[in-house]
C-alpha cells in the first residue's frame, strides 16, 4: 500500500501547520527572555535560574519541531510517508493531550498572563485536530501500487533492526526503572508527576515530566518491538524514540557539565553516577538509533531498496534482464 499525492500533500500541510504553532512558542520564549542562550540554561539546569518572564516551552518542544518538518518532507517523498503520518499523529496526541486540563488551571495564573493561557489552549486543540486529521489521512489516503515502479514501503534492514531493538529496548527499560524509583523515593509527588499539579513545575504547553517520562518509555518500548519484527511503522516511530532519547540526555548532560559532575565523577553518590552514565547512554543511544533508522530500508523481507523508491531517480539507466520489458503473453516462434 501506498499514500496518494492528495494525501501526501494534506499530511505535508498538517505537519506544517504543527510546526508552526511550536516555533511560534519557541519564538516567544526568546523574545521573553531576551537571550537564547538563558532559555537553553532554563531548560537544562533545572530551572535553577528562572527569567522574569517564564517560558512555555521545553527542549522536547525543539526535538517536537524537527520531528514535524522532517514528517512533513517524508510525507512528500518517502515510501513509509503514511506510517510516518501516523507516528507523527500519535505522538502529537499523547504529548498535548495534559494541556486539556492542566493550561487553564489556576495554577498557571501565577506565571502566565490569561491571554497567554487563552493561546495555548486554542494551540492544544488545533495540534490535537491536526494530529486526529493526520492519522486520518493516513489510513483514507493508502491505495494499492498499481506498478513497479512506485514506490512500495521499505522495512529496516536486518542489521538495523537489531540494532534499534538493543539500544532502544535497554532505554526504554532504564527510563522505566528511573521512574519506578521516582515513585518509591518520591511518593508524594503523585499523582501530581504524572497528571499535572501543584506539586510538580512544567511548562505551560508541555505535559506533566512523568507524563513525557512515560511516553518516551512507550515509544522506545514499542519502537524496539517493532524494529526487532522488521516493520514498517519501525522507523518513523523509532527515529522519533530516538530523538526523544537525545534530546533527554543532551540535557542531562549540560546539566552534568555545568555541576561539574563528570569533573568529580568518582565523589558522586552511586545514584548520582547512575543518573550521570544515563544521561551519557541517552546521547550515545539516540545518535546511534538516529543513524541506523534513517538509512534507507529494504522492501518486504530482504530487497534492498532501489534508488527511486521514496527518494527520487538514480538507478543509472536500464540493465539487461532487470528494467527490459516483460516477454509477451504469446511469445512468439522462436522467443
Amino acid at each position: 500500500m501506498i499514500l496518494t499525492r492528495g494525501a501526501r500533500v494534506t499530511g505535508a500541510v498538517l505537519c506544517a501547520l504543527l510546526a508552526v504553532i511550536v516555533a511560534g512558542w519557541l519564538v516567544r520564549d526568546v523574545r521573553a527572555v531576551d537571550d537564547p542562550g538563558q532559555l537553553w540554561r532554563y531548560w537544562a539546569f533545572s530551572y535553577e535560574r528562572r527569567p522574569a518572564a517564564l517560558p512555555a516551552t521545553s527542549a522536547d518542544d525543539v526535538m517536537l519541531l524537527v520531528a514535524y518538518l522532517v514528517a512533513a518532507v517524508a510525507a512528500l517523498r518517502s515510501s513509509v510517508a503514511a506510517t510516518a503520518l501516523v507516528a507523527t499523529g500519535v505522538v502529537t496526541l499523547v504529548v498535548r493531550l495534559p494541556g486539556l486540563w492542566n493550561i487553564g488551571e489556576p495554577r498557571m495564573e501565577a506565571g502566565y498572563s490569561d491571554d497567554l493561557r487563552t493561546r495555548a489552549l486554542v494551540c492544544a486543540f488545533a495540534a490535537l485536530a491536526a494530529g486526529i486529521a493526520l492519522i486520518i489521512v493516513a489510513g483514507a489516503g493508502r491505495r494499492p501500487a498499481r506498478d513497479s515502479s512506485e514506490a512500495a514501503p521499505t522495512r529496516p534492514g536486518q542489521g538495523a533492526g537489531v540494532t534499534a531493538f538493543l539500544l532502544l529496548g535497554a532505554a526504554g527499560a532504564v527510563v522505566t526503572a528511573w521512574e519506578i524509583r521516582q515513585a518509591v523515593r518520591f511518593p508524594e509527588i503523585y499523582p501530581d508527576w504524572y497528571l499535572g499539579g501543584d506539586r510538580v513545575f512544567q511548562g505551560l504547553i508541555d505535559p506533566p515530566p512523568g507524563w513525557s517520562g512515560a511516553v518516551l518509555a512507550l515509544l522506545c518500548l514499542y519502537a524496539a518491538t517493532s524494529a526487532l519484527g522488521r516493520a514498517v511503522h519501525a522507523r518513523p516511530f523509532g527515529l522519533i524514540a530516538a530523538g526523544g532519547l537525545l534530546s533527554d540526555g543532551a540535557l542531562g548532560v549540560a546539566r552534568a557539565v555545568h555541576y561539574e559532575f563528570l569533573g568529580h565523577f568518582g565523589d558522586l553518590l552511586v545514584e548520582e553516577q547512575l543518573t550521570v552514565l544515563t544521561w551519557l547512554f541517552e546521547v550515545i543511544a539516540g545518535a546511534a538509533v538516529l543513524i541506523v533508522l534513517a538509512r534507507r530500508g529494504t522492501v518486504g523481507t530482504g530487497t534492498p531498496a532501489p534508488h527511486h523508491q521514496g527518494y527520487g531517480q538514480g538507478y543509472g539507466g536500464p540493465r539487461p534482464g532487470v528494467f527490459g520489458p516483460p516477454p509477451p503473453s504469446q511469445p512468439p516462434p522462436g522467443w
